[in-house]
């Protein structure tokens, strides 16, 4: 019983503040670098230009209770590595400040990312830009497209923990609506966490008809492990523009969840060869364990 308990705790505090790293004051400080700066190994620089090569500059969108250094330590680097200029920012900020963003209710951080591309396409002279995002980074970039009218200012979308449906939380959602826990999720600063449950006013819109729209080309990677999005397959998407990777199906010894995605090399191989599939280099099946969700 003890041990159910402890499960039950960390799946819902993770559910509630999921962020890849423990943030620091400095990492905090360098989440929304001022234009001219480069803080962060060569992303965020703002005096970058996109070669012919990777014409659309990435812009990353980090999960609840991340940042926009924290979550991207891994796949940013190897971004700027293969020749990509790459964005970052810490959006839906509450009363955590930048430590841990993504809490403030979805649609104005939808309205944020809006405002971020805009401000990378004015920077690089992009027409339009990639979005990759992990977790919530998913679902506020696929209403931005669809709802905000960003589809025209995309090229290529790619998530991975992806939820376009929101998660049962293995019931702990459900369980927090049943016994009217929303008020207090919502007082602590948390309205991404209302609106990530089944049935809320956010999803019904995201989900009124297909999430993918014409115009961007979608690709979406889900892990069976996942505990965070239950059922991995609201990560699942339709459409003719869309491809669904599930990690397992391509490499068998891949047993991250949800968090470890964002450090995962199998994650980072396969957002690099679907921005390019063109120049696709050959998919390398690494063993990875992640042990936490």
């Amino acid at each position: 019983m003890r041990n159910r308990l402890r499960s039950t705790v960390a799946a819902l505090v993770c559910a509630l503040t999921v962020a890849v790293a423990a943030p620091t004051a400095s990492a905090a400080a360098a989440s929304n670098p001022a234009p001219g700066s480069a803080p962060n190994a060569g992303w965020n620089d703002w005096s970058c230009r996109p070669g012919a090569a990777h014409p659309e500059p990435v812009v990353l969108v980090h999960g609840m209770g991340g940042n926009g250094v924290d979550n991207f330590l891994t796949l940013a680097p190897a971004l700027v590595g293969h020749g990509y200029c790459a964005y970052s920012e810490t959006y839906g900020q509450t009363v955590l400040g930048p430590l841990a963003g993504g809490l403030a209710p979805m649609a104005g951080s939808a309205a944020e990312l809006g405002a971020f591309v805009d401000k990378v396409r004015a920077a690089t002279g992009a027409a339009k830009v990639d979005i990759v995002g992990h977790s919530e980074g998913t679902t506020v970039p696929a209403y931005y497209m669809k709802v905000l009218g960003g589809a025209a200012k995309v090229d290529r979308f790619v998530g991975f923990g992806s939820n376009f449906r929101g998660t049962t939380l293995d019931g702990l959602g459900a369980l927090a609506s049943a016994v009217h826990l929303q008020a207090i999720l919502d007082g602590v600063g948390c309205g991404a966490c209302s609106d990530f449950l089944p049935g809320s006013a956010f999803l019904a819109r995201l989900d009124d008809g297909p999430v993918a729209v014409p115009g961007p080309v979608y690709t979406s990677i889900v892990s069976r492990y996942d505990q965070v999005v239950t059922p991995y397959t609201s990560g699942l998407l339709d459409g003719p523009n869309t491809t669904n990777i599930v990690l397992q199906d391509v490499c068998g010894l891949d047993f991250t969840g949800h968090v470890g995605q964002a450090v995962d090399p199998n994650v980072t191989q396969l957002v690099l060869n679907r921005l390019d599939p063109a120049h696709a280099a050959p998919f390398v099946c690494l063993p990875f364990f992640d042990f936490g969700v």
